[in-house]
């Protein structure tokens, strides 16, 4: 992920937070509801700039699990 999806992830869930917080939702429905709305706000206002949709986003040549792979496999050398 990088610098532009991270941002609009994290941008997307501190939004959700506070608007559950401010309308005090406290039930599952209302809650999915709510993120479901802020999300979709946050995908408009990506497009509505000219901003990449993160789907279209280029994908890391490498997975997450395989950096953590060859890093285990790097420490286990060292020792």
């Amino acid at each position: 992920m990088g610098n532009e999806e991270l941002a609009a992830n994290l941008f997307r869930i501190t939004q959700t937070e506070a608007k559950l917080k401010r309308e005090n939702v406290r039930n599952k429905e209302k809650a999915n509801q709510t993120h479901y709305t802020v999300c979709k706000t946050v995908r408009k206002a990506i497009e509505d700039i000219g901003g990449t949709m993160p789907e279209d986003l280029p994908t890391p040549e490498k997975s997450i699990k395989q950096v953590e792979k060859e890093q285990l496999e790097r420490l286990k050398n060292k020792k």
